[in-house]
């Protein structure tokens, strides 16, 4: 049995010894010999009897040796097993199909499977597929059983590894078994959670309309009104465990747990509907905005994301909460028309700052945003007249004007009063702009949606005036910024501030119809986004020589168009009796964008429809255009789809889609913000 079983090693030379120790003795013989020769001849006869008792014992006990060897190799293999087999953590061997092989008693347990069960390990945790075991060295798994939480640590174990010195199998291939340990994970995910839910979260609180709610009451009643307020706010906070702090007298620092902002989260801030509430005679429902930073490297950073979330809450019209937790914002609220201001003092600063901007630099290039409309348009030539009353080099950047802007433009065009390089194209503007010339954005605050991008990393001086709502891309290098979200257009804001700009500026009759154009249009004829400012901005512009019915007949439809909007009115779909939603065909248009926002417009004319949306093909793009009144805020809707823009007037862009796939996700979208409550 042991025949072919060899000793080597350390073991081997240990018991060769005896025998190689017969040279020291046959050494020592030979000196024996020289003072001795019959004490030489006795010395080698024993040596001779000593050499043949260690050879005869190493050959008669080697079978012995090997055999107790052999046994406790066998028994410490055996405690192996036994301390493998009661081996606390559950433990498993599978092979590369998934089979299990072996398992310990603490697996058998977990799994409330026999030790002897063979069959996948799928079979057991679904979580464990074939897929998922390790491809490299190793690889984890997470997956719940029986309402607790574990994690499989899987570890490959090469068969050829660990037979390759045994001469007893040869394997041609890689033959892997894999090794599954199991970790409970339960009361490590426990604690995690409740240290996150005890992490403290910083918020700024702002009310909206403080002076102008103050106002709208009497005198006596104004210091009550602001205690219902402030007793309504520490109530409502400290039922969450939170801590509502009064900075200046509407301004709040709010700190409260993680906890608790997620129970804000599920009643979708119902503060923001509560406070409104309150009511002692004021013809004004107060409102707040709420900025909370979360997830920052510290508390300073969570502070810093707050005054960003809030900045970005007010500039989007207030009444509404504004989370960033880092790269991200999550929007809640916002759903009522913020009031617009009447006072002007606002605009009359931001027109002394653009001044000085302008003083200091020598060109002004203007931009609006891509598929340059009237209202983009008007706000150019606006801030164009108001950089040549400074004598300054201006430039409008246009890029493939449409029809709906081409009559706007050709009363520029070859017009002796004006410079013939007025409009440039993007290549043009790109060898113009450098530090010394101030670019101002318009009508947009994305950089992304600007007619050239590029521009803004080209000169330190950039101003951005625009009434759309901000959203998580923002120009964020913008020397000044003006963002009115409730002015009816850009180019009621450039009205505003040309009247402040300087006292002997001068604008001509077919500036102020651009302007003026631009007005008409972004308000559908006054019917839409109007406010005080819209009309007093109207009337400044009807002084300087706006012409009503030159803007009409500029703005004439065609043929083409008036039978795309017509078709696009006969095919519409009333989705859950309150949106319509139709297709407006792009063949044969020059601005099929231009028509779907126009039928957009006259959908809402359909008596019991809240909201319209129109979408359009157009250069590989599916452009949508939402509108409504005032049931619905199409903008949140719209930020769903990665658009934007204002409560009752907004848009979006999808790539990569279809139409009858963009109708599929806007109806998704429509259905998962009713099931939420957000519209």
């Amino acid at each position: 049995m042991n025949g072919n079983i060899k000793i080597k090693g350390q073991l081997k030379l240990y018991m060769q010894w005896p025998v190689i120790m017969v040279l020291l003795l046959l050494l020592m013989d030979l000196c024996i010999f020289r003072i001795s020769i019959k004490g030489g001849v006795i010395a080698i006869c024993f040596i001779a009897v000593y050499l043949a008792i260690a050879v005869f014992q190493y050959h008669n006990s080697r079978a012995d040796i090997l055999n107790e060897l052999i046994s406790f190799a066998t028994q410490y293999g055996q405690v192996q097993k036994s301390l493998l087999r009661d081996f606390i953590v559950p433990y498993a061997l599978v092979d590369g199909r998934g089979r299990i092989l072996w398992m310990n008693e603490a697996f058998s347990q977990l799994s409330q499977k026999p030790v002897k069960y063979h069959r996948s390990i799928t079979s057991i945790f679904q979580e464990i597929t074939i897929e998922r075991l390790p491809k490299d060295e190793s690889s984890e798994v997470l997956f719940q059983f029986e309402n607790r939480d574990y994690r499989a640590s899987m570890r490959k174990i090469s068969i050829e590894a660990m037979l390759e010195d045994s001469g007893l199998i040869e394997s041609d291939a890689d033959n892997f078994l894999t090794a599954i340990y199991i970790f409970d994970e339960t009361d490590v995910n426990r604690y995690k959670k409740e240290r996150d839910e005890e992490k403290l979260v910083t918020g700024l609180l702002y009310l909206d309309n403080y002076e102008e709610a103050l106002n709208s009451v009497e005198e006596v009643r104004r210091s009550l009104l602001v205690a219902l307020i402030e007793r309504k706010l520490n109530k409502y906070f400290s039922e969450m465990d939170g801590l509502v702090k009064k900075l200046e007298k509407d301004k709040f620092i709010l700190i409260l747990c993680q906890r608790s902002l997620e129970e804000l989260k599920e009643k979708r801030f119902s503060i923001l509907e509560e406070v409104k509430s309150i009511n002692i005679g004021n013809d004004m429902d107060v409102t707040i905005s709420i900025g909370i930073g979360i997830n920052g490297a510290n508390y300073v950073q969570n502070y810093e994301y707050s005054r960003i979330a809030i900045d970005l809450a007010l500039g989007r019209g207030g009444d509404q909460v504004v989370i960033k937790d880092r790269d991200t914002m999550i929007y809640f609220g916002g759903k009522s028309q913020q009031m617009g201001k009447t006072t002007r003092v606002k605009a009359r600063v931001k027109a002394h700052a653009l001044k000085e901007f302008m003083v200091a630099k020598d060109k002004v290039v203007v931009m609006g945003h891509k598929i340059s409309d009237v209202d983009s348009i008007g706000a150019g030539i606006g801030i164009y007249r108001a950089a040549k009353s400074l004598n300054k080099r201006a430039h409008i950047v246009v890029n493939n004007p449409t029809m709906s802007v081409r009559p706007i433009i050709e009363n520029f065009i070859n017009n002796p009063e004006y410079d013939e390089h007025m409009f440039v194209n993007s290549a043009e503007a790109k060898e113009i702009v450098d530090n010394n010339t101030v670019v101002v954005v318009v009508d947009t605050n994305k950089p992304s949606y600007t007619e050239c991008e590029d521009l803004l990393s080209k000169t330190k001086t950039i101003v951005v005036l625009d009434h759309h709502r901000q959203g998580a891309e923002v120009i964020s290098n913008a020397v000044l910024s003006y963002i009115e979200p409730f002015a009816s257009s850009a180019c009621e804001m450039v009205a505003e501030i040309l009247q402040y700009f300087s006292d002997g500026i001068r604008i001509y009759n077919i500036e102020a119809d651009a302007l003026y154009a631009g007005i008409v249009i972004d308000t559908d004829n006054f019917t839409s986004k109007t406010g005080v400012r819209t009309f007093e901005a109207a009337a400044f512009l009807r002084r300087c020589g706006a012409d009503v019915t030159r803007v009409r007949k500029m703005f004439r439809d065609d043929v083409s168009s008036y039978r795309a909007k017509a078709e696009t009115v006969r095919t519409v779909e009333t989705y859950r009796d309150s949106f319509a939603i139709g297709i407006c065909p792009s063949s044969g248009l020059d601005s099929p964008t231009i028509v779907a926002a126009q039928a957009a417009n006259e959908l809402l004319d359909i008596d019991s429809i809240k909201a319209s949306f129109v979408l359009t093909d157009y250069n590989n793009l599916i452009y949508i255009s939402a509108r409504a009144i005032d049931e619905v805020n199409v903008q949140l809707i719209m930020e769903r789809l990665g658009g934007g823009g204002h409560i009752n007037v907004a848009g979006a862009q999808l790539k990569d889609a279809t139409v009858n796939g963009a109708i599929i996700q806007l109806k998704d979208t429509i259905d998962q913000m009713i099931k939420e409550g957000a519209i």
